[in-house]
């Protein structure tokens, strides 16, 4: 009995002591597993988060855009030249002699028919006046024997010798009436004297340059315009000119003739443009023109610089929901400087990309001025985390 007790109270011991050892192994086990459990979720999470780190993210292209509106569109031809005076006349000498009178500067405007220089006409004077008292002597003569023909007293020679001594006698009196007049110089056609060649007291000959004479009302400016465009050119279409050295000026023009053949060797129709009121404008100014071949007044209205060109073609990123774009096909039914009329595919509203399309792509997502930066969102997004979840191994 002694020894069985014995046993039993060693047994009883050894069991005590592994129920302690059990006790504080599983306490142990416990413990550590609480901080690998939470040890183990930051782990995790930061597993997470490093994943998500790895995928990229779709950064947006920043953007302007703005709106399609209606409004009026002008489709204009645009060419340069000099301009020219229709009515440009040099005025030339008509008869040998001195400049006896000189009664006009340059930039004087005179009317036709008015004088403008007067040569000495004493030689011609005297011609004619001889001319003239041979004529009257002539007229007698014929007078005489026309009476005596009648009577049958003359021959018909003797008659038909005065009647034809007569009629040359008229001719040079014509002859030096011309004369006389040629020594008086007349302007031809009213407007502006441009160029005066002579002075007082020269000697001129005949068939020499006196003066340059242009009417500035009949100033124009000749264009060459693509034959392509031929079809749409007309009478009195209406221009603008721009002279160069007439800065921010801008003159109302019109069609006055078209050439009613193409130019084989350039591939153009010359175009003569007039000018409503001349205003400052002279020849020889150099001028840009604008002929208007066609308005729509209300038209839908694309900003050129929205306008990305593929081969040949015309696009447009739209901006759809979500801040993401589609890139739209159009065709321009007319165009300007500035702006461009779709044919289709666009709508009055439709907001379009006009700075920041180069290398946008489909679908591709942007943002515009005053959207949040995402980055920012981010680093937000991170402090606040940070904050809401304490290391637990800092916490203890």
């Amino acid at each position: 009995m002694k020894a069985k007790m014995s046993f039993s109270f060693a047994t009883l011991n050894d069991w005590a002591g592994g129920l302690v050892l059990a006790v504080l192994v599983a306490g142990s086990i416990l413990g550590s597993g609480c901080k690998v459990q939470i040890g183990g979720q930051s782990a995790k999470a930061k597993q997470e988060s490093d994943g998500k780190k790895d995928i990229p993210k779709e950064k947006a292209v920043p953007v302007e855009v703005a709106s399609i509106t209606r409004g009026p569109i002008e489709e204009v031809i645009e060419a340069s030249n000099h301009l020219e005076a229709e009515q440009e006349i040099k005025v030339f000498s008509r008869a040998a002699n001195l400049v006896s009178e000189l009664l006009v500067e340059e930039g004087v405007k005179v009317k036709k028919g008015q004088v403008l220089l007067k040569l000495e006409d004493t030689d011609q004077t005297t011609t004619y006046k001889k001319t003239l008292s041979q004529l009257n002597k002539s007229k007698a003569n014929f007078k005489r024997t026309e009476g005596m023909f009648k009577d049958e007293l003359v021959p018909q020679k003797e008659y038909d010798d005065a009647k034809y001594d007569l009629e040359q006698l008229h001719l040079q009196l014509e002859e030096a009436q011309r004369q006389v007049d040629f020594t008086t110089i007349k302007a031809p056609i009213g407007g502006t004297i441009t160029s005066r060649l002579v002075k007082l007291g020269d000697n001129v000959t005949p068939n020499q340059h006196l003066f340059t004479i242009i009417d500035f009302d009949s100033i124009e400016a000749r264009i060459y315009v693509p034959e392509r465009y031929l079809p749409d050119l007309g009478s009195n279409l209406p221009a603008r000119i721009f002279p160069q050295s007439l800065e921010g000026k801008m003159f109302d023009g019109f069609v006055k003739r078209i050439a009613p053949i193409v130019d084989s060797g350039s591939g153009t129709v010359k175009v003569t443009l007039g000018v409503k009121h001349v205003g400052q404008l002279r020849p020889g100014m150099f001028v840009d023109v604008e002929l208007v071949i066609a308005t729509h007044s209300l038209a839908l209205l694309v900003q050129k610089r929205s306008i990305i060109y593929d081969n040949d073609q015309m696009f447009v990123y739209r901006l759809k929901d979500g801040r993401r774009v589609e890139r739209v096909l159009i065709e321009s039914v007319l165009s300007d400087r500035d702006n461009v009329e779709p044919k289709e595919g666009v709508a009055e509203g439709d907001e379009i990309v006009i700075a920041g399309q180069t290398g946008l792509k489909e679908n591709a997502l942007v943002s515009l001025p005053g959207d949040p930066d995402p980055d920012d969102e981010e680093k937000k997004g991170e402090a606040a985390s940070t904050n809401a979840f304490p290391d637990a191994a800092g916490t203890e």
